[in-house]
């Protein structure tokens, strides 16, 4: 009898022991980015963006593109962006090509293009845009925005964090400050994983009661696929490039790149609209 006690007490033991198997304890997202940010290595980044009216599509912006990393970040980028007339990439003006290194910035396509001098292609501007692309709100290679987002998270069970939070907060993070009906918004977000829990997709959306002009709805999924893949990023030869400074103030080239990142956003310009 001690024998069949002994023998079923080293089952349960044993079911216990396969019932129960110790989980590795999941990979911090922020650390395995920071793990990534190897010179000459990168990611390669696909993005749409869909605006709507009261229901009725305004059309689908589309993004492609490769960041280069350095040991601290993003160091050289080339983004591609594709918008059809009133999508939300259009309303900013984003470049339909710009290739962003060594802080200077060569923008190809739609008005950056015209009448420009013989043999030039590209417009060349000082400084590089903020966020990687310019329709995803929420920039992951910025550390306090990714912390914020994570922080605000409802649940990261499988990969998948989920969670919200406000214009007021986010602009906050990029070192920014919005008040009043605009600052209230918030942005609802989904962020994946792997199992090295680097971010494989972020979609995020928002909407905006304009009134008589209708109530907007936004959503942007970017995808992240290639981590750690080689990626080599050139600026434009100088013969086929000028500066913008160059060209004079009658030109209709614009004189600077929009940009849609909510630390570049004026105080007050956003909330006019909400008001």
């Amino acid at each position: 009898m001690k024998r069949i006690l002994t023998g079923l007490a080293l089952a349960a033991a044993a079911t216990l022991v396969t019932a129960t198997p110790a989980h590795a304890a999941p990979v911090n997202p922020a650390k395995a980015l920071q793990k990534q940010f190897v010179k000459g290595h990168g990611v390669r980044i696909s993005e749409k963006s869909r605006m709507s009216v009261d229901g009725k599509s305004l059309g689908t912006s589309t993004t492609t593109g490769r960041l280069e990393f350095g040991k601290s970040g993003i160091v050289a980028s080339d983004i591609r962006t594709s918008s059809p007339k009133g999508s939300l990439s259009s309303l900013f003006a984003a470049p339909p090509r710009i290739i962003s290194i060594d802080g200077h910035s060569y923008v190809q396509g739609g008005l950056y293009s015209e009448d420009l001098p013989d043999g030039k292609k590209w417009v060349r501007y000082n400084g590089q845009p903020s966020g990687s692309t310019y329709n995803q709100l929420i920039d992951i290679f910025e550390p306090k925005v990714l912390k914020l987002v994570l922080s605000h998270a409802k649940s990261s069970k499988s990969g998948l964090y989920k969670g919200s939070v406000t214009y007021k907060d986010l602009a906050k993070a990029y070192g920014s400050r919005l008040d009043g009906s605009f600052a209230k918004i918030k942005i609802d977000y989904a962020l994946k994983t792997n199992s090295k829990g680097l971010i494989t997709s972020l979609t995020s959306s928002w909407g905006l009661d304009f009134g008589i002009l209708g109530n907007s709805r936004s959503t942007t999924e970017t995808r992240y696929v290639g981590w750690g893949s080689k990626v080599s990023i050139k600026a434009p030869s100088k013969s086929v490039w000028i500066d913008v400074k160059d060209l004079g103030e009658d030109s209709d080239v614009p004189q600077e790149i929009p940009d849609n990142a909510l630390k570049e956003i004026p105080e007050g310009s956003l909330n006019s609209l909400a008001n």
